[in-house]
């Protein structure tokens, strides 16, 4: 099971918060390999025809208090969705789909009755 994963689950299951977790995935994502090597060359300025970042926001319910509220890195989309408790393969496949055809903002939106739901966007 992979670090991020990990800190998925732990939200998942209550162990970690939201605001706990996010300076943990932010530094799983965004750390250079370890190899006490020189410091990586300084990356050039994006040309003006590169894509932004983007990122995937899942936000999740329960009786209308939001329970999670997660920022990913978009290459963590899939793996992160399919920890999302009572999606639906359609519902996955719908995620996948949106993300590959290069979709931006609010993918899937669901909520029943009870106040749960879900929330998922690209930024």
């Amino acid at each position: 099971m992979g670090d991020l994963e990990t800190i998925l689950r732990l939200v998942a299951e209550g162990h970690l918060t939201p605001d706990e977790a996010a300076p943990i995935i932010d530094a799983l994502t965004a750390a250079p390999p370890s190899g006490g090597g020189p410091p990586p060359a300084p990356t050039p300025p994006p040309s003006t025809n590169a894509r932004p970042a983007r990122h995937v926001r899942i936000r999740v319910t329960e009786k209308g208090r939001q329970v999670v509220n997660l920022r990913i890195p978009l290459a963590f989309a899939d793996m992160a969705a399919r920890m999302v408790p009572g999606l639906s393969g359609e519902q996955s496949d719908q995620i996948r789909a949106a993300i590959d055809a290069g979709v931006s903002g609010p993918i899937l939106d669901v909520e029943d009755p009870d106040g749960d739901g879900v929330l998922i966007t690209v930024e």
